[in-house]
C-alpha cells in the first residue's frame, strides 16, 4: 500500500520484506502489500524506492542452479554449519540446495511476485480513484462547516487542518482496502512457508503501527508540500526537491534510533571474539566499531538480514540475530565487509544526491501536469488550452486547492514507478561494488559463496528470478550473478592460505572479459 509519494533514494526509504525490515540481505522484490511499502523505517539500506536484495544459491557452470552430476563447487570438507547453540535453532547447512528446496524457493518467489504486482496495481488504482473521484467531494464536505460544530468551523477556515483531515480519511481507507492482500502477503504466505513467527494479533499490531506512522509522515510531507506550492509559486518543484532531500537526511539519521526500535529491539553487539575480527576488517575505513548492533529479528521471522543504516553519528551496521545465531564467524565477516563496502564507496551519500535530482525532475513534471489538470477541474476541458497549460504550468499557486493534493500523490506514484528501474539499476551497481569490496577485503570467496547458500536455504530465496522482475523491481542483483562474481574473483586471485584451491575447479566459468566484470573503482587484482 503506497501512501506516500515515492521517496528519493536514501538511507530512509523502502520496504519489501513481509516479515522484517528491508535490509541488506532481504527479499529483492521491494514489496509486500501493506503500509510499509513506502514506509521510511523499512528501508534502512542506501536504496530505493523500493526494494532490496536477493541472496541464495550458488550458480555453477553455465549459470545452472544446481551442480553438475556428482560435483559441488565446495567440497564436502569445506562445507560448514554454524555451531548449534544450546536450546537455539537447528544449524543451517550451506551445502547446495536440493531440488525440492529450489522448487519451494521458486514457488515462494512466484507467489511473492503476484503479491507485488497486485499491490502495485491496487496502489495506482486507489490513488487514481482518490484523486479523480473522492478528493473534491470529501474536501467540500470537510470545508462545509457542518461537521461537529466548532471543529467543522475550524475545518472550513483552515486549509492545513482540512488537508490533514482529508489525508487521514484517504490513508485509513487505503489501509482498509489493502488489508486483505497485506494479510495474505505478510502473514498467510510467510506462515505457509515456515518463515514467520508472528501470531495474528502481533501481525495486526505491527500493521497498525506501520499505518499510524505512515499517516503521520504523510500528513507532514503533504502538508509541507502544500504550503511550498502556495509560497514558492512556479519554483515550488525546486523548493520541494530540496525539502525532500532534507527530509531524507533527517529520516536517515532518525530511523535507526527512533523509528526502527518501535518494531525491533536494537542493542550493541556483545560478542568480544567476533568484534575483534570485525575490528580488523573495519580498520582504516572510518567506521566506528561501536556502531555495530544486534537487531532482534527472530521474534518475527526466521529470515537472516543485515543493513548499513543512519547518517553521521547514527551511522551503524545492523546484524540480525538470525544472522548472528545461524552463521559462522567467517560468513558474518563477509556480510560485514559488504556493509563496509557501502560505507567506503559512500553509497548512501551518492543515492541521496541522485534522489535530489530525481525529485526535482519528478516534481517538475508533476507541476506541468497539475497545471493542466487543475485548470480542467476548475473550468472544464478546453482543447485549445490543453497543451499551453502543460507547457506553462497554468496554476494559480497562491490558491492551490486542497483537493488537488491527492492528485500530487497519484502523479508522484506514477512517476516514481517509471523512474524505479533506473534507480534500481544504479543500486544494483552499488551492490556489485560492495560485493567486490567484500571479496577483496576478506580474500575469502568460499565464505561468500557459503553465506549465499545458507541465506538461500534460510530465506527461501529464488536465486534466478525472471529478468523483467529484476529490471523493474530489484535493487540488488540476483544471487546467481553475485555468486558468479565470487567465482570470478576466486579465478583471478590466489586463494588465501587455509582455503582449498579446488573451490572453483569444477564450477568456475568466465563472465565475459575479467575487466568487464570488475566494478569501476576496483582493479582485477588485489
Amino acid at each position: 500500500m503506497c501512501v506516500l509519494p515515492p521517496e528519493p533514494p536514501g538511507p530512509s526509504a523502502e520496504s519489501s520484506d513481509s516479515e522484517g525490515p528491508n535490509l541488506l540481505w532481504s527479499d529483492g522484490r521491494g514489496t509486500s502489500a501493506g503500509p510499509s511499502s513506502q514506509f521510511p523505517a523499512g528501508k534502512l539500506e542506501e536504496n530505493a524506492p523500493q526494494p532490496s536484495e536477493d541472496l541464495g544459491l550458488t550458480a555453477v557452470s553455465g549459470g545452472s542452479l544446481s551442480p553438475p552430476a556428482g560435483k559441488d563447487p565446495l567440497p564436502p570438507s569445506e562445507q560448514t554449519e554454524a555451531p548449534e547453540q544450546p536450546g537455539g535453532p537447528a544449524p543451517i547447512s550451506d551445502a547446495e540446495l536440493a531440488p525440492e528446496e529450489l522448487a519451494e524457493a521458486r514457488r515462494y518467489g512466484r507467489l511473492q511476485r503476484k503479491c507485488l504486482l497486485m499491490d502495485r496495481a491496487i496502489d495506482l488504482l486507489y490513488w487514481a480513484v482518490a484523486a479523480l473521484v473522492l478528493a473534491r467531494p470529501l474536501e467540500r464536505l470537510l470545508g462545509s462547516g457542518h461537521l461537529l460544530d466548532g471543529f467543522g468551523r475550524l475545518l472550513s477556515q483552515s486549509p492545513t487542518i482540512r488537508l490533514a483531515a482529508l489525508f487521514t480519511l484517504l490513508i485509513l481507507l487505503n489501509g482498509v482496502v489493502s488489508l486483505p492482500l497485506s494479510f495474505y502477503a505478510g502473514y498467510v504466505l510467510e506462515q505457509r512457508f515456515g518463515l514467520s513467527r508472528l501470531t495474528v494479533l502481533r501481525w495486526a499490531w505491527r500493521y497498525a503501527k506501520q499505518l499510524i506512522l505512515t499517516l503521520l509522515l504523510s500528513i507532514l510531507v503533504m502538508g509541507g508540500l502544500f504550503w511550498i506550492i502556495r509560497w514558492a509559486g512556479p519554483w515550488w518543484w525546486v523548493a520541494g526537491a530540496i525539502a525532500f532531500f532534507l527530509l531524507s537526511v533527517v529520516l536517515g539519521q532518525l530511523a535507526p534510533v527512533l523509528i526502527l526500535p518501535l518494531f525491533y529491539r536494537v542493542e550493541k553487539l556483545d560478542r568480544p571474539e567476533l568484534l575483534d575480527r570485525l575490528r580488523q576488517l573495519a580498520e582504516g575505513t572510518g567506521l566506528r566499531l561501536d556502531g555495530i548492533y544486534r537487531l532482534e529479528l527472530s521474534v518475527e521471522t526466521v529470515k537472516a538480514n543485515a543493513a548499513l543504516a543512519g547518517l553521521g553519528r547514527t551511522r551503524r551496521v545492523l546484524l540480525g540475530d538470525t544472522l548472528l545465531d545461524q552463521f559462522p564467524s567467517e560468513q558474518i565477516e563477509t556480510v560485514f565487509a559488504h556493509e563496509l563496502g557501502h560505507h567506503v564507496h559512500g553509497h548512501i551519500r551518492k543515492m541521496l544526491l541522485v534522489g535530489l535530482v530525481g525529485s526535482a525532475v519528478g516534481l517538475f513534471v508533476c507541476d506541468r501536469l497539475l497545471g493542466w489538470w487543475v485548470e480542467m477541474g476548475e473550468v472544464g476541458l478546453q482543447s485549445e488550452g490543453l497543451f499551453s497549460s502543460i507547457l506553462t504550468g497554468g496554476l494559480n499557486y497562491s490558491q492551490f486547492p486542497v483537493w488537488a493534493m491527492p492528485m500530487v500523490v497519484f502523479l508522484l506514484v506514477v512517476l516514481g514507478t517509471l523512474m524505479e528501474p533506473l534507480l534500481n539499476a544504479l543500486s544494483r551497481w552499488h551492490e556489485r561494488q560492495a560485493d567486490w569490496y567484500a571479496l577483496q577485503r576478506t580474500g575469502n570467496p568460499a565464505a561468500f559463496i557459503r553465506a549465499f547458500r545458507r541465506l538461500a536455504r534460510l530465506n527461501k530465496e529464488d536465486p534466478d528470478p525472471p529478468t523483467w522482475e529484476v529490471v523493474l523491481f530489484h535493487s540488488h542483483p540476483p544471487i546467481r550473478f553475485r555468486v558468479e562474481l565470487a567465482e570470478l574473483f576466486a579465478h583471478q586471485h590466489v586463494t588465501p592460505i587455509g582455503q582449498t584451491e579446488s573451490l572453483l575447479t569444477s564450477s568456475c566459468h568466465q563472465i565475459g572479459k575479467p575487466e568487464d566484470s570488475v566494478p569501476r573503482g576496483t582493479s582485477a587484482t588485489s
